[in-house]
């Protein structure tokens, strides 16, 4: 066991010094192609999901006991989580298991309504842009009042006040 764990020590050890390798000091060297649009919505995605996961296991956690509370005819032992009490009941581990993959298909669907928001918004931004003309643009000022109109006339005419 001794032998074992001084192995994968020294391995950790060795490997954790082969990943510190300095980096270039030029910047043209650090940069990448830039990735495909599938590739950037997937990371978000998997990013979205893996930080909702923490928060969806609570939600589906304090859920589920309020629910085998309720069942149990609100009987102290299966109180929630924070109002339990010493002699509780704690989950079966198939109900563990559930909670966990209730709390992991919710994280996932939260990803995925982000996903649907997102394109959303990114066709309705290129939409747009689909509609600006390609000229010039005509730019119409109007003046604020009488005095903004006297003084901008005065000045394209070159006659001072």
């Amino acid at each position: 066991m001794k032998r074992t764990l001084l192995f994968f020590l020294l391995f950790v050890f060795l490997f954790g010094l082969w990943a510190q390798v300095p980096l270039p000091t030029d910047s043209d060297d650090l940069e990448l192609p830039p990735a495909p649009r599938w590739a950037r919505d997937l990371r978000r995605a998997e990013i979205i999901a893996f930080g909702a996961f923490p928060f969806m296991f609570f939600f589906a956690n304090f859920g589920y006991d309020t629910y085998r509370f309720a069942t149990h005819n609100w009987d102290r032992r299966y109180a929630p989580r924070p109002f339990n009490s010493a002699g509780s009941v704690e989950q079966s581990q198939s109900e563990k298991i559930m909670t966990i993959g209730i709390a992991a298909g919710s994280a996932i669907v939260f990803s995925l309504v982000d996903h649907v928001i997102m394109r959303a918004k990114r066709s309705r931004l290129e939409r747009a842009s689909r509609d600006i003309p390609v000229s010039d643009p005509n730019i119409i000022r109007r003046p604020l009042n009488e005095e903004q109109a006297d003084m901008n006339t005065s000045e394209l005419s070159g006659v001072g006040p």
